[in-house]
């Protein structure tokens, strides 16, 4: 690897930024600290819903109009440790308005205290009630979300598809969080990650499967990648930074679902580690990863 791998936009950051933020000791300070971050007062144009199994919150656009509109569940990331959808409510805000769509984005139970299936329990519920919304068009739903929020938006279209009551129109998966087998590569150079090592990866997938990770026993809808059968899928964008440890898995993904006859478009983004376009977020860059994938949203859930 180059001595310095980093796009200049992101060098600065690069230094300051750790390898991997999760470690089994640690978990406690940091999931205070997310605990810490989605406190304080809602923004006048969030809405606060109950779909009766947990928590949403739903981004209107701004936009005016009685008909139908397409809708995006959004899945924050976290490792499926942390986090909370508040983190990402400009996201949500700026996809409603720029798309004109329903974004509703669901508080799902994290682990260790609730493993698989609970995640995925919470956030395909929250799609059944996006889908009987009236003011949402049932055909023209993405499920979309980031790094650990990517693969449980994986996970929803890999069950939605199973359960064949909901037929989603996209599944937008940025940097996602695919295969735990990943914690058994030693050939990694991780010298040039930031936030999400392999270390860090061994203890969300540990936590989130109930048992360790890279074991043969993992369920195929849990780590999505495992899955033998994707076809019957949406069509996908897969958007993921040349330095991201899902760098490889998520391209390895791409490429299954294309060869099951699933549409599949990916950007990588050279020298860019986990969460740049979080960090840095008027970078080259990261304009240019979003143009992408609300571009592919905006494609996606027009064609249907």
């Amino acid at each position: 690897m180059p001595e310095n791998p980093f796009d200049p936009e992101f060098q600065s950051a690069a230094r300051f930024l750790p390898r991997g933020i999760a470690r089994s000791w640690n978990l406690p300070l940091i999931r205070m600290l997310s605990a810490l971050t989605g406190r304080g007062a809602d923004p006048d144009d969030v809405e606060i819903a109950d779909t009766g199994a947990g928590p949403v919150r739903v981004h209107r656009p701004a936009s005016s109009g009685t008909e139908p509109r397409p809708a995006v569940l959004w899945l924050h990331g976290g490792g499926f440790l942390l986090g909370s959808p508040k983190q990402d409510d400009a996201l949500c805000r700026r996809i409603a308005d720029e798309l004109d769509v329903i974004v509703v984005a669901p508080l799902y139970r994290l682990s260790p205290q609730y493993a698989f299936p609970a995640a995925l329990d919470d956030a395909y519920a929250a799609l059944s009630w996006v889908a009987k919304r009236d003011d949402v068009d049932a055909n023209r739903i993405a499920v979309a979300g980031a790094s650990a929020g990517g693969g449980l938006a994986a996970q929803v279209a890999l069950h939605a598809r199973d359960q064949g009551e909901i037929r989603l129109a996209a599944q937008i998966l940025v940097y996602p969080m695919l295969d735990d087998r990943t914690v058994n590569r030693t050939d990694l150079d991780e010298s040039a990650f930031r936030l999400w090592d392999n270390r860090a990866n061994r203890v969300g997938w540990s936590a989130y499967l109930g048992h360790e990770a890279g074991a043969a026993e993992a369920s195929p809808i849990a780590v999505p990648a495992r899955n033998e059968d994707l076809r019957g899928l949406p069509p996908a964008w897969i958007g993921v930074g040349s330095l991201d440890l899902f760098c490889d898995e998520d391209m390895a993904y791409a490429e299954r679902l294309r060869a099951a006859g699933i549409s599949c478009e990916t950007i990588v983004v050279d020298g860019v580690f986990h969460g740049f376009d979080g960090i840095v977020e008027h970078s080259a860059a990261t304009q240019r990863f979003r143009e992408s994938m609300f571009d592919a949203m905006r494609n996606l859930l027009s064609a249907v």
